[in-house]
């Protein structure tokens, strides 16, 4: 997949493009990307996603705090497993906002990514104020020569749906159904740094996680069960999402306790993929108490790799 920090770095290629955030890549946008790389081959053209960064709501609602469930790198990789052929990230900001509809489509779809056909959500709004919609890039297109095909009401619904049930399963920690929805398992990326060492102590040593992208979603306090691949293998761990509070914490933290493993995995970047939620956090009246619960969330954690399909 090619991929282009500017609609300005895109080459003299006809394109048939779509436009929008998917945040997720879920599989109700899956099934857009497919159905925009099946008519680029009919057509001979490139299947192209104009997507945008910042996410045009922080910019045009005054910095909204918005978390999201793709940092920019893992939204790259999942287009990429698509089989999409570009992906164009364009800077959003203020001056963008300012584009005319109409400047939009000559100046941006024709002049830019030399359109043969867009594939758009019947509910997509353009142009400055969001003044244009579905019906205005239908005579766009007349007028300009571009075919426009719109995605279903259903559809769309469809992954609006997806979208909200996601975040809100994240939230909740209801892990299982954000993964069925999402069609793989959510993931995060960050880099081991060193923690207060507590876990060591207790024998359960921990990698403590710092994720860098302070817009990315981060599920609901407590203890997961996960998996991470370390030097080509499957690693199985519990992870602790928290401020430790029987240890008198203050700052949320990331740390994972990797089933029989002994890894230095200091200042390296890891992925942690989230199986399935075990417990809450809570304060224990001790810190041999935390122990014994950790014992029992090491039990539960083998027993479900060993009676599942991981």
């Amino acid at each position: 997949m090619n991929t282009y920090n500017s609609i300005s770095e895109f080459p003299n290629k006809k394109t048939v493009v779509t436009i929008g955030t998917f945040d997720g890549v879920h599989l109700g946008h899956k099934k857009v990307i497919a159905k925009i790389i099946s008519n680029a081959e009919e057509l001979n053209c490139e299947s192209t996603v104009l997507t945008f960064f910042p996410h045009p709501r922080v910019v045009l609602q005054n910095g909204e705090s918005l978390k999201l469930l793709n940092t920019i790198e893992e939204k790259k990789f999942l287009l990429d497993k698509l089989g999409l052929t570009n992906l164009i990230i364009h800077p959003f900001d203020n001056e963008f906002a300012q584009l005319s509809a109409e400047d939009f489509v000559k100046k941006i779809l024709i002049d830019q990514l030399h359109v043969h056909k867009i594939i758009i959500g019947y509910d997509h709004r353009f142009g400055k104020n969001r003044s244009a919609d579905i019906k205005d890039l239908l005579l766009f297109g007349q007028k300009y020569g571009f075919e426009v095909e719109q995605i279903s009401a259903q559809e769309i619904d469809e992954i609006a749906i997806s979208s909200t049930k996601i975040r809100t399963s994240l939230e909740e920690g209801v892990i299982t159904l954000a993964n069925g929805y999402l069609g793989y398992n959510y993931f995060f990326s960050g880099t081991v740094v060193k923690g207060n060492q507590l876990g060591r102590t207790l024998g359960f040593p921990t990698a403590n996680i710092q994720i860098a992208e302070d817009y990315k979603l981060i599920p609901k306090k407590g203890v997961y069960i996960v998996k991470s691949k370390i030097n080509g293998k499957d690693c199985i761990g519990m992870m602790n999402i928290g401020t430790r509070p029987t240890v008198d914490g203050k700052n949320q933290s990331i740390e994972v306790h990797f089933l029989d493993q002994n890894i230095d995995l200091y200042n390296k970047k890891i992925t942690i993929e989230l199986l399935a939620f075990i417990r809450e956090e809570q304060k224990f009246e001790s810190v041999e108490a935390l122990k014994n619960q950790l014992e029992k969330d090491k039990q539960f954690c083998s027993d479900y790799i060993n009676n599942s399909t991981v």
